[in-house]
């Protein structure tokens, strides 16, 4: 049996204010509950419709589908804390780090970090701007990585000005940038990704030492004016990856 109050705070965890005031978040899904309940992320709570672990609260399915945060209730949710990471963490003179400037769509985000995960990458610095990573469309759209990559958010503009000053490079795709594939890559440094509409901003562009663009093929077609977001991550990251 769960409470109305405590109906009434998990479901305050769909908005980032409840998520920034309880500093938890809401996953759903066995397998995800799962992972994160042998990660090293404390979970606080269990929750589940049928016995699926010794130490699960047994909650009826309708209980469940109050406090889910999707369409279709799963069988199991989790509260969980939101974790606090160290910025020096991500350094881009030991690897590849990912750097998001405002980038909003939450399946594009989370899209991103599940590339991430993918590709090795541990770290991705967002402005502070970018959608939340713990937004429970996020989390549900990473797959399970957002316990692997670490997320931080700070002043993107100041944070690549410190790494471009300690000497890393600094990589963003532009539209007036150079052939992805005929530029020369390191196995280090910072990857800079735009936003949805905008791209990378002025600022941000500023602090971008190596311009890169994705061409089209062919390379004179009139076709699409851009791609995506997270498709375009795939692709730089893979060629990166590729690469080293």
């Amino acid at each position: 049996m769960i409470t109305r109050a405590e109906i009434q705070a998990i479901r305050s965890l769909a908005d980032k204010r409840g998520r920034i005031e309880q500093r938890a978040f809401v996953a759903e899904g066995e397998k995800l509950v799962d992972e994160l309940r042998h990660s090293s992320l404390r979970v606080r709570r269990t929750l589940a419709t049928e016995p699926i672990w010794s130490d699960a609260e047994i909650v009826s399915t309708k209980e469940m589908e109050r406090i889910s945060q999707l369409k279709t209730a799963n069988r199991a949710l989790a509260i969980v804390d939101i974790p606090d990471y160290d910025l020096r963490l991500a350094n881009p003179a030991e690897g590849l780090v990912l750097a998001l400037d405002r980038v909003q769509n939450p399946g594009n985000l989370g899209t991103i970090i599940r590339l991430a995960d993918w590709f090795g990458i541990s770290d991705i610095v967002c402005s502070e701007d970018c959608a939340d990573c713990f937004n429970p469309k996020v989390v549900q759209a990473t797959m399970g990585a957002i316990i692997r990559v670490r997320v931080h958010y700070t002043d993107l503009t100041a944070w690549l000005a410190s790494q471009r000053k300690a000497g890393a490079e600094v990589y963003g795709t532009m539209l007036d940038g150079e052939n992805i594939y005929e530029r020369g890559l390191s196995t280090c440094g910072v990857i800079v990704m735009g936003n949805e509409g905008q791209g990378i901003s002025p600022a941000v562009a500023e602090q971008v030492s190596q311009r890169l663009f994705v061409p089209p093929y062919p390379a004179e077609r009139n076709g699409s004016e851009s791609l995506n977001v997270a498709i375009a991550t795939a692709v730089v990251c893979a060629e990166f990856r590729r690469r080293g």
